[in-house]
């Protein structure tokens, strides 16, 4: 079997779909979305497409080592997320060959569902409170997650600092005991900033604190993690073992949250699970992007011992022939080969745009640029 070429879709709101075609009709799909640098990313799929045309697309620890590493420049979003889309097409054109979904080529199963949460607007009191009821009036999840905060100075007010802790208060208030809430901190605040808002979260008994500090920087993750008994989660924006090694050694957190279309892709997000798992580190992996990032995320849930819960934002409806279904605020590990999934082409057709989301900016009240 070779490739013999690759196709790209921007498909709305923000997502980039690669199929990696072969010489036996199998195609291969993958997710090397970006957001906001999208085009990017394809640029760097046509570059990689010149290595890859000809070879075998089973041989993918091969493949992968020649992308990462005779590029010279490892790693990096661009580069990392470019090379997880097409490992993530490799994946699903050998499970397809083999009629065999993904995780069981990684050693099969170690549960039947997998525990999925949902996201909630934040920041404004009725956006959350209003998408709360809704989700309780459902009972679709059994945990969510949102952020209370939004633009934030090195350090806040006491008043601001209220703001985000009462938003917590009533989420808590209104899901009650049974159901997890977990904040998102979005790398928004500074650890002097994030130690003071976790000690007003904690009596509301978060599920975790993610992202506390920007990515990088280990030393404030152990501080803050020392500091608090919420458990702490990062990970989105680290790329390939080699960023997580250092958090995962120190214990600098209970929770990491590789993101499947920029980590490095199916294996290397098991990878990290099993680096994790020997330092008693739970696995959250980190996905508001689209079907097929999801189903890859799938794949690793199903077969990691210390996967934790999943994120998503849609399941696939509009994008695929056969969405995935949540029950009781779970997914049945999927059965089918490969990455288990088919793109709806037709409904996709009508979501196919440039691919020139912008990511939002945010200024604080001086004029100065603030974290997203």
């Amino acid at each position: 079997m070779k490739i013999t070429h690759f196709e790209l879709i921007h498909v709305r709101p923000r997502w980039l779909i690669l199929k990696v075609h072969t010489d036996r009709d199998i195609v291969g799909l993958g997710e090397p979305t970006l957001e906001g640098r999208a085009q990017t990313v394809a640029t760097a799929l046509r570059e990689f497409e010149r290595m890859l045309v000809g070879e075998d697309p089973r041989r993918i620890e091969h493949l992968w080592q020649r992308m990462y590493r005779q590029t010279f420049y490892r790693g990096g979003p661009v580069l990392s997320s470019a090379i997880s889309g097409i490992e993530h097409a490799l994946w699903d054109i050998l499970g397809k060959s083999l009629d065999t979904p993904v995780h069981q080529l990684l050693g099969g199963a170690v549960r039947d569902r997998i525990r999925m949460y949902g996201w909630t607007r934040g920041g404004k009191t009725g956006d959350y409170i209003e998408d709360f009821m809704h989700h309780m009036e459902a009972r679709e999840f059994t945990a969510y997650k949102f952020s209370p905060i939004e633009a934030c100075r090195m350090i806040e007010s006491p008043a601001a600092m209220q703001r985000a802790a009462d938003h917590v208060a009533e989420a808590r208030r209104i899901v009650g005991d049974a159901i997890d809430i977990a904040v998102d901190f979005h790398g928004r605040s500074t650890p002097a900033l994030s130690k003071r808002l976790a000690r007003k979260l904690e009596p509301y008994d978060p599920l975790f604190i993610e992202e506390p500090v920007l990515p990088g920087d280990t030393a404030a993750l152990k501080d803050i993690a020392a500091s608090t008994s919420i458990p702490i989660a990062t990970g989105e924006r680290l790329f390939t073992r080699w960023q997580f090694q250092d958090v995962i050694e120190q214990q600098a957190v209970a929770i990491v949250q590789p993101d499947l279309s920029h980590v490095g892709g199916v294996f290397e997000a098991r990878k990290i699970a099993a680096m994790a798992e020997a330092r008693n580190i739970a696995v959250a992996p980190h996905c508001p992007l689209g079907p097929v990032c999801l189903a890859a995320s799938l794949q690793v849930d199903a077969c990691t011992p210390n996967f934790l819960i999943q994120e998503h934002v849609t399941l696939g409806e509009g994008y695929l022939k056969r969405p995935f279904v949540v029950k009781d605020g779970y997914i049945d590990v999927p059965r089918g080969p490969g990455l288990g999934i088919e793109l709806d082409d037709e409904a996709i057709a009508g979501q196919v745009f440039e691919g020139d989301w912008e990511t939002p900016t945010f200024t604080l009240e001086d004029g100065s640029v603030a974290e997203w």
